[in-house]
Order: structure tokens, then C-alpha cells, then sequence
């Protein structure tokens, strides 16, 4: 079936969509569309057999649904109407949630039924439940909507309540620092976490509050910062205190908009002197028995498995988180396991250089310098290692150089749910982290080119198939975590596995010997060098773009198109 996406932006649902689809073997193309008008171009362009709306804010204009079957993907229950489903959804403490695929109709979300799909609602921040319980429900409606079209299925019409409700406003989003409890204000954060974010004034300036975590272990005064870790601020509340990973200032109307950066980079000169708290050395460590607390990364082991999480806002990391990770990975690196496990967390892998704190920097091009830099150390400790087995862990996304911090692992390991990036074309980017040797090692040189020039992503299915990936690990995301321990304890078992750890130091010395990784990382950097240093190149201004939200990129008609730090969701 010749199949048309329109999408406001090519979001992760928007590219879940396309290549489960383009995995059953329809042929689909994508078409970002700001408003009705463009909308109906793209269909009059493509002449689909049918046309499906993964993420749409615009209205489909009547003479397109009435010549045309369009479907319509709402995050929310067969019912459910309105802008900010998945919002109230979280804000009102909904214990589960679902998505619908509706024909396009005269009223918005009112459509009738063609398939639907339910799932439970974590305690997790609405962009990482929107990549992933709602993407895998999404996906499955999707396709038995398409199904049904396909053998001549009539869709149902909607009964029962409705419950049509407005978009969730700023102002109603605002917290009460003096009267919420943690809960309130940690479903407050977690329903904006990506976008909006939550306003706020905090030291004597206006902000969007950006994600939040439990800490149980201290206290203060309602609404007072009470310490600091890895870049994240710890607020109390009325009956305890949150994490805040990160800010962005509140920027007047014709103003741009200002970066997303960690707290306390972004509170810069603002901040009082606050304790930084040592991470907690275990997952899920308390401050306190009983309690909770909140850190980027954590090693955990089992006897001979150790594992190795960390989980970025965004799935960006900035030479401090690169520096923070290499650290923590020469620790673990220096504990007595025979498999080390890289990842294991729900949501987004890695998608690279940290694109937000290289535009706020004061020069951008050293920034981009120290940052990739910071990547290409952190892969090579990888790539180094040859006294035990390194698997990483996809448990979301990942894309540009957080693939290839993947591929530096003797196996990779995938979700089901997950959609690859291995390319760094549309941020106008050569790539570094070593690919051009890790790439063509894993899926051959002739197909390590096409999927850097043409800059598609890629299901998890197919990466499979192309060998980029070396299994598929297929659970829930809530589930992944403990699967992929359990795998490794299973690889940790195995007879004949130091023969193996011994024959890849032996692979690692004869290639060093023939081509050193220090060739591959000079020749990578001095491309990006290059680019990094040219005030002319498309890269600065494709990175502000996309980081001020200041002129959306469309992927081309063919589907591609993809950023070096993952694209906006919600």
C-alpha cells in the first residue's frame, strides 16, 4: 500500500511509524506539514492510498479527508479529545492511558474508530512514556488500523462518554512550592518534562522547569535549592525536595529562544553556594533506608555482570557528562566482571554531542571541539577494553554518535521498540566516534555508506537483519533492565567464554598493529575540525535551528531526516 505520513515534525513516533511500516513492506513516504494548506499539497504530491497522521497539531482540511482515507493517531483513550491528553493524563495521575486511530472528521478527535490500543502509565516523564509505552501502543494500532483498511474493514463509530477536555495551560501548570507535595509537583514536572516545561521564577528570574526526580533524604524550606549533582538542583518541597535536571530561561516575545541546559550551568552566577552530593554508588541506593534519590549513572553488579546505566535528558551528553561516564566506566572497568553491560535504562541510548550546551556556549566551536573530543575518549576506553566482554544496551533510541558509542561494544543489544540513527548528515556533521571503522565492520562498507548518505532511521527489526545490531531484546520498556541483566548473567555462563576474551585481545593487538585506532580518530576529527572551525558551515547553522526552534527541518518526501541530538517529541 503507498502509504503518506504527515507529521508536524519528523518526532520519534513520526519515525516509529515509518519504519514499521516500511518494515512490512509498504511504501511510505513523509511529509512535515505546518498548517492545512500544506497538508493538502503533500497529498495532492503523492496521490497515497492512504494517508496516516502520527503527530499532527494542524487541521486536515475537508476536501483532503473526504477524497482521501485519512487516519488520525490521539494519544488518549477511545473518548478522549483535546491538544494535551498525554499531559492531563500524567498531571491528573492516571494509572493507565491509550492511544486511538481515528478517520479524519469535521471535529477534532471525533472521528470513527479503526483500532486502539492500551497501556500502563509509569511514574516517568511524559516524552520518555510518549517514546516508548505509548510508542509500542501506538505502533500496534497503527498497524491494525492499516490491516483493516487493507481488507475492506469499516471503522466503528465512537460511543460512550466523552471527555473533551482543553489544552493544558501554563498557568495551570504552575507550582505551589509553599502547598504541593513531592507527588504533585513531581506529576507537575513530569507532564511538561520535554515540552513546555513547568514556568517558574527561581533567583530572581523567570524559567521553564525541565524533568524531575524523588529525593527523600533532605529537606528545607519549601521552594529553597537545598544542593546540587551532576549538574542537576535539588528543591525541597512541603514533605520533601525534588531533583531539576535542567532549565531554560524565559525569553520575551521576538526574543530567541533560549538553550535547555543543565540547572547549574544555566543558574551560572546566580546560584548561592550549595553541597554537591556524591552520587549514590548503587541503583536505587537510598539516602536513607526506604528513601529515593536521583543520579545520571549507576553501576550495579551481579556476580560476574556488571552494569554500567546512564540516562541524559535527551539523550544528549556534554563533555561533562562524557568526562563523568568515562569515569565511571574505568571504575567499573577496574572491577572483577567478565561482561560489562553499557546502558540497560528505558528511553534514549545516546544521540551524541550535547547540541544545547554547545549553542549557549561562548564559542561554540571549541565547545563542539572539547565535546566530541570527550565522545571519541569515552568510545575509545570502550573499544580498549579486552580483559572481559562489553554489551551495550539500547533500551530507546539512539542516534549520530550515540550509534556509534553502541558499536564500539563486542555485542549490542536492542529493544524492540527502538529506532537507530546511524548517520550525522542532516546535522551537517563527517562523524567521528570512530564509525568510519566500527560502521563498516558491523554491516560492511558498501552499507555503511548508504545508511550515512541517505540518513534514514532504522528499526530495530532491521538492524537486525543488517547486522548493526546483534539481538533483540523483546519486553516492555519497563521490563528491559531486567531482561538484559538476566541475558548477561547467561552470557557470563557460558563454557568457552575467556577462549573468547582472549581471541578478541588477540584481534584487538593485529588490528592496532595494521591500522591503530589512532588513525581512524585523527582522520574523523580533522573533518570535523574543519567543520567545527568554519562560521560558514551548515552545521552552526542547523544546530541553532534546531536548538532555537527557529525554522523546523523537513525530512525529504523519501522519509530521512534525523538530528545529532534527537528530535523534539510532544
Amino acid at each position: 500500500m503507498r502509504i503518506l505520513l504527515v507529521a508536524s515534525s519528523f518526532n520519534s513516533l513520526t519515525q516509529r511509524v515509518l519504519v514499521e511500516l516500511r518494515d512490512r513492506g509498504h511504501a511510505v513516504a513523509v511529509e512535515v506539514t505546518p498548517d492545512g494548506a500544506a497538508v493538502r499539497e503533500a497529498v495532492a504530491r503523492h496521490t497515497p492510498d492512504l494517508v496516516v497522521a502520527p503527530m499532527l497539531k494542524a487541521v486536515v482540511p475537508r476536501d483532503v479527508w473526504t477524497a482521501h482515507r485519512c487516519l488520525i493517531v490521539h494519544p488518549g483513550p477511545v473518548g478522549d479529545r483535546g491538544p494535551s491528553s498525554l499531559d492531563h493524563a500524567i498531571h491528573d495521575g492516571a494509572d493507565t492511558w491509550g492511544v486511538t486511530v481515528l478517520q479524519a472528521d469535521e471535529e477534532m478527535d471525533a472521528g470513527d474508530v479503526w483500532a486502539s490500543a492500551g497501556f500502563r502509565v509509569p511514574e516517568a516523564g511524559k516524552s520518555d512514556l510518549y517514546r516508548n509505552e505509548l510508542s509500542d501502543a501506538a505502533v500496534a494500532a497503527v498497524l491494525l488500523a492499516v490491516e483493516r483498511v487493507a481488507t475492506g474493514a469499516t471503522p466503528r463509530p465512537q460511543t460512550g462518554e466523552i471527555r473533551a477536555r482543553p489544552a493544558l495551560r501554563q498557568e495551570e501548570r504552575r507550582i505551589s512550592w509553599g502547598e504541593d507535595t513531592t507527588e504533585t509537583v513531581l506529576r507537575t514536572l513530569r507532564a511538561a518534562d520535554s515540552q513546555p516545561g513547568v514556568p517558574d521564577r527561581l533567583l530572581g528570574a523567570e524559567w521553564f522547569l525541565h524533568g524531575g526526580h524523588p529525593e527523600d533524604g533532605l529537606r528545607g524550606r519549601p521552594g529553597d535549592l537545598l544542593a546540587t549533582r551532576a549538574g542537576a538542583v535539588c528543591r525541597a518541597t512541603v514533605d520533601g525536595a525534588v531533583w531539576i535536571p535542567e532549565l531554560r530561561a524565559r525569553t520575551g516575545p521576538g526574543r530567541p529562544r533560549a538553550c535547555k541546559l543543565p540547572a547549574t550551568l544555566a543558574l551560572a552566577g546566580r546560584m548561592p553556594e550549595l553541597p554537591e552530593l556524591p552520587a549514590p554508588l548503587g541503583p536505587g541506593r537510598p539516602t536513607r533506608p526506604g528513601g529515593r534519590t536521583w543520579t545520571d549513572i549507576r553501576y550495579a553488579e551481579q556476580g560476574p555482570v556488571g552494569v554500567l546505566s546512564f540516562t541524559f535528558p535527551g539523550g544528549a551528553m556534554s563533555t561533562d557528562q562524557c568526562r563523568r561516564l568515562l569515569d565511571a566506566y574505568e571504575t567499573a572497568r577496574g572491577r572483577p566482571t567478565s561482561v560489562l553491560v553499557l546502558g540497560g535504562q528505558r528511553d534514549f541510548f545516546s544521540n551524541g554531542i550535547h547540541l544545547h550546551v554547545i549553542e549557549a556556549a561562548a564559542d561554540p566551536a571549541a565547545e563542539s571541539w572539547a565535546n566530541i573530543n570527550a565522545m571519541n575518549d569515552l568510545v575509545e576506553a570502550v573499544l580498549t577494553t579486552t580483559d572481559r566482554l562489553v554489551v551495550s544496551a539500547i533500551g530507546g533510541n539512539a542516534a549520530a554518535g550515540g550509534v556509534m558509542l553502541a558499536l564500539a561494544a563486542d555485542e549490542v543489544w536492542c529493544r524492540s521498540g527502538s529506532v537507530l540513527n546511524p548517520h550525522y548528515r542532516r546535522m551537517g556533521l563527517y562523524g567521528s566516534e570512530y564509525w568510519t571503522r566500527t560502521l563498516p565492520g558491523k554491516v560492511g562498507e558498501a552499507l555503511a555508506a548508504r545508511l550515512t548518505e541517505e540518513a534514514r532511521p532504522v528499526s530495530a527489526g532491521a538492524s537486525l537483519d543488517m547486522g548493526l545490531v546483534d539481538r533483540i531484546v523483546d519486553c516492555g520498556p519497563g521490563e528491559f533492565t531486567a531482561e538484559v541483566t538476566r541475558s548477561a548473567l547467561r552470557l557470563a555462563s557460558r563454557t568457552g567464554l575467556q577462549a573468547r576474551i582472549a581471541a578478541k585481545k588477540a584481534e584487538h593487538e593485529r588490528r592496532e598493529s595494521v591500522a591503530p585506532l589512532a588513525a581512524y580518530r585523527e582522520r574523523e576529527l580533522s573533518h570535523m575540525r574543519r567543520i567545527f572551525d568554519d562560521p560558514a558551515a551548515s552545521y552552526h547553522a542547523l544546530r541553532r535551528s534546531f536548538v532555537r526552534k527557529e525554522a523546523p527541518r523537513a525530512p525529504s518526501p523519501d522519509g530521512a531526516g534525523a538530528d545529532a541530538a534527537g528530535s523534539a517529541d510532544c
